[in-house]
């Protein structure tokens, strides 16, 4: 196991390495390219000064140079090993920990691994939410739409689920806003944003003050999260609620749980302990590719509800042209999806103990 999990993890390597150069060169190819010029245009500046922010860009990021080269450049100074810069941009000599350097935002002009620290855990936060939540639910109605095949249950949730899983995450977050956060309907919850100002001032959890019952900022926050997270899971939920159904009927009449049934065990112990431990790896399959589809699907939730993410980062970026915050963006996601791919390997033979990578 352990052998495999090395091999693993130095094929992540070139797996990276490939995520982001199929993305720089789209960059580099598309009109215009990425250049100093296209950095300054629209600049009201003098040209003196349009010539020295030329020249540092040009010296910074080598985007005078030919374009692979300017991705070997990105490359050396994003990797923990590789020949350390001077001032002047020039290689001076190889270092094995000269450290990781993602660069400075051409459109905010900060360090990009201050932005992605702000944004990243805000990302996380939906998705540590959204995930339990997804599987508790699918978990929950599948295996009782199971039990209760052709039932009126089974019927309904079947008919729910795939209604759920047809609405598209745009129309859905903006049916949300326009019925539960506008003040024409149910004003039930804020607009946008993850937290109150008036909040920030507030104890960390509710409690009852002179003034009557004060929310807190624990319960602030749970308020202004239920509209995105519901937004963000209503269609994983679905589509995993259909699979749970499926992978539990698959097994629920297989001669192991007909023994377990003659043996004296009970319906539920048959269901829970043997038919549905073994319904678990077509689940543990599609978690594998749960977490890069809802980190596409925060892109369009954090737009919705003006949420400060990665998902919003990725826009402005791309449309600013940035290279430096488009390549981390994209590192950081490729990352992540192949490190959900790794636990979901070991995550089989926790769930099966035939699995076997030795």
């Amino acid at each position: 196991m352990l052998t495999y999990l090395l091999r693993r993890v130095l094929l992540m390597l070139p797996t990276l390495l490939g995520i982001t150069l199929v993305v720089f060169s789209v960059m580099a190819m598309s009109p215009g390219g990425i250049s100093a010029q296209t950095l300054t245009g629209g600049m009201d500046m003098k040209p003196e000064e349009r010539q020295a922010l030329l020249n540092y860009y040009n010296r910074r990021y080598g985007l005078d140079k030919p374009p692979a080269l300017q991705y070997l450049h990105w490359l050396n100074n994003v990797s923990p090993i590789g020949f350390e810069t001077d001032d002047k941009g020039e290689y001076t000599r190889f270092s094995w920990r000269k450290g990781m350097d993602l660069g400075v935002s051409f459109q905010y002009g900060r360090p990009v691994a201050d932005i992605v620290a702000e944004r990243l855990p805000i990302t996380l936060l939906l998705n540590v939410i959204t995930i339990p939540l997804t599987y508790a639910v699918a978990i929950a109605v599948g295996v009782k739409s199971a039990s209760r095949r052709g039932g009126t249950f089974d019927i309904a949730a079947g008919a729910s689920m795939l209604a759920l899983w047809s609405l598209p995450t745009m129309l859905v977050g903006v049916l949300l806003l326009g019925f539960f956060a506008n003040v024409q309907h149910w004003q039930w919850f804020p607009t946008a944003g993850l937290i109150s100002r008036e909040a920030l001032d507030m104890p960390f959890l509710p409690h009852f003050g002179a003034d009557g019952f004060v929310r807190g900022y624990l319960l602030d926050a749970a308020w202004h999260l239920v509209l995105p997270v519901l937004c963000l899971s209503y269609g994983s939920f679905a589509a995993l609620a259909k699979l749970t159904r499926a992978a539990v009927l698959e097994n629920l009449y297989s001669d192991y749980a007909r023994t377990a049934r003659a043996k004296g065990l009970n319906e539920r112990e048959v269901l829970w302990r043997h038919v549905f431990r073994n319904s678990l790896l077509p689940l543990i399959t599609i978690s594998a590719g749960l977490l890069p589809s809802l980190l596409a699907g925060s892109l369009i939730v954090e737009n919705i509800f003006s949420i400060n993410g990665m998902g919003q980062l990725a826009v402005e970026a791309v449309k600013g042209r940035d290279r430096e915050l488009v390549l981390s963006i994209t590192w950081i996601s490729g990352f992540l999806t192949l490190v959900g791919y790794l636990i979901a390997d070991f995550c089989y033979t926790l769930a099966d103990p035939r699995v076997s990578y030795d």
